[in-house]
């Protein structure tokens, strides 16, 4: 075992006695040691709940012969850092994650891991220390929570920010604002819509690293607790038969993930952590194929904030199961690839159900003939950009608008709010990339506001940081080359023309050649906005969001071993 370099031989006594000081008997240090990666916290509603997951998860392990040990990660609330400084510290705090990871594993000589995760970051975090660490691995969320209910209808937590930019236009008052906020998370969960965080659920059980429910199974359903002791005693099992996370994340179980994504309509989010999971396993996901698997995979549900369905809606009609078996029947996926069940994915899905038709439709009569996501190039993103294009009105699909150019998100969100944003505007936020924000801030305020205000229909909002994945309408986030690197986006000027055309792949700054040679000559880059701290060192060392916002440091490691 891999555990005896901290507890066999005669030089171990000390570790031993180390171990003895918090109660492990000496027959436990004979029984593998299983590392419990919990991200359990206080601050986060998707995780205030998993320090129940972690001793459902725990009692399993015990009960199948391993010994658990359960130790901390950090993680942050994308919602409640929304819009201000703390936003910038949320997509940096992945790298964190599966380095402390790393760092607790490698240090103390685990044999097989459980990782417990809920929200945004954490989610991708985890899943690249377990492509990085590549011991037996096996991953229970702490699920999705319900939807709320107001005036008659189902709602979550995109709809509140919706509705600052609706009491801003007068067409919500404020009375009706603070019951919607009471109303719109009801309890524990990862938030209720196809945002990121539930997009990277669904994408770990996609992947075959979550077991069958992982995705979908609600934060409250006693399910999710028997799962929890499923997926505890299913990494014995893991680490007996040595199935690993390099033999399950393969290439061809990526290309599943985006078929599952597409047909799903996640997050744009995803865009950049596949990749940079792949990246630990030493595989490239070409942006490029990104749209040919888009191309050939029909949407089949339309979840929130794109339509009115919840991830329970999703549960109930099947989840993630049901999806896989649909494109499983049209060719769509390959289902010969092994999954922490240690069945493969044909395995799985003979139990599954067939899509109901509503929440999940036949792909003979799908929401869109393509996938919910797609990868826009042109001039301005010679590098690649990405659109939520399930989430957008048919009318703004195919439009050239005048460019309102703000270099932050604060500036943008004001303008607004203020009544100066007008249909027709396409408001781009520059500098606020992996390196110029720094850390690529989540833009859920400004793509609310314009949503609230009625405008989602008429105006566009291009960055090269990112949108939230509770965001809807024609929001273009991960523009590459972004603004600090001097890509196009940082000439933009008022007044410019810019054509969106989604359904060619293409987003174009619509001047001329000598006039852009003009604005770069004279083009000033603006100071750094964190000149200390982790984010500093982060900026220098992250790559651009086309190849997944990786650290460029640790490629670099890679080539001198």
């Amino acid at each position: 075992m891999r555990s005896d370099i901290v507890k066999k031989g005669v030089d171990k006594a000390p570790h031993r006695s180390l171990f003895y000081a918090m109660g492990y008997l000496p027959s436990e240090l004979e029984k593998p040691l299983i590392g419990v990666v919990n991200s359990a916290n206080e601050i986060i509603p998707g995780h205030i709940h998993l320090d129940k997951i972690g001793a459902a998860v725990k009692a399993g392990v015990y009960s199948a012969g391993g010994v658990p040990v359960e130790f901390s990660t950090i993680g942050i609330c994308d919602g409640i850092a929304m819009g201000h400084l703390g936003m910038k510290y949320s997509l940096a705090s992945r790298e964190l994650i599966a380095d402390c990871v790393e760092v607790m594993v490698m240090a103390h000589g685990f044999d097989a891991l459980v990782f417990i995760p809920n929200c945004d970051k954490i989610i991708p975090g985890m899943l690249m220390a377990a492509a990085r660490l590549d011991l037996p691995s096996i991953f229970i969320s702490g699920g999705p929570m319900m939807a709320g209910e107001f005036q008659g209808r189902a709602v979550d937590l995109s709809n509140v920010f919706e509705a600052v930019g609706a009491v801003k236009a007068g067409r919500l008052e404020e009375s009706e604002l603070a019951e919607l906020e009471l109303s719109a998370c009801p309890g524990c969960g990862s938030c209720a819509g196809m945002f990121t965080a539930n997009s990277m659920n669904c994408m770990t059980e996609a992947l075959g690293m979550g077991l069958p429910g992982n995705g979908t199974v609600p934060a409250v359903a006693a399910r999710r607790l028997r799962m929890a002791k499923e997926a505890g005693m299913k990494v014995m099992e893991l680490l007996e038969k040595d199935i690993r996370p390099s033999t399950i994340m393969n290439e061809q179980a990526f290309r599943n993930a985006l078929a599952v994504d597409m047909a799903l309509g996640c997050s744009t989010n995803t865009v950049l952590h596949l990749p940079a999971i792949a990246n630990e396993r030493d595989i490239e996901l070409d942006l490029n194929e990104i749209n040919v698997i888009s191309g050939k995979t029909p949407q089949l549900c339309l979840l929130s904030p794109a339509g009115p369905d919840h991830i329970e809606d999703l549960h109930r009609a099947g989840g993630i199961g049901a999806v896989m078996k649909e494109l499983a029947d049209h060719n769509l996926i390959d289902t010969e690839l092994l999954t922490v069940t240690g069945e493969k994915i044909s395995a799985n899905l003979a139990s599954a159900k067939a899509p109901d038709g509503k929440v999940i439709r036949h792909i003979s009569d799908p929401y869109r003939p393509e996938g919910g996501l797609a990868i826009l190039f042109g001039n301005l993103a010679p590098g690649g950009s990405v659109v939520k294009q399930g989430a957008v009105a048919p009318e703004m699909q195919h439009r050239t608008l005048k460019a309102r150019v703000f270099n932050s998100e604060e500036a943008a969100v004001e303008a607004i709010l203020q009544g100066r944003i007008a249909a027709g505007d396409v408001v781009v936020i520059c500098f606020e990339g992996p390196k110029g924000g720094p850390g690529m801030r989540e833009m859920l305020t400004a793509t609310s506001a314009v949503a609230g205000m009625g405008l989602d229909k008429d105006v566009a909002l291009i960055t090269d940081g990112r949108f939230s994945g509770a965001t809807r309408g024609a929001a273009i986030g991960h523009i590459s080359p972004e603004a600090m690197e001097k890509g196009l986006i940082a000439i933009i000027e008022d007044g410019d023309k810019i054509e969106i055309d989604i359904p060619g792949r293409r987003l174009d700054l619509l001047i001329s050649e000598d006039e852009k040679k003009k604005r770069f000559e004279k083009l000033l880059l603006p100071e750094p906005t964190i000149k200390k701290g982790y984010l500093l060192r982060y900026a220098s060392q992250v790559t651009s969001a086309g190849k997944g916002a990786v650290l460029e440091i640790s490629r670099k490691g890679d080539e001198n071993k």
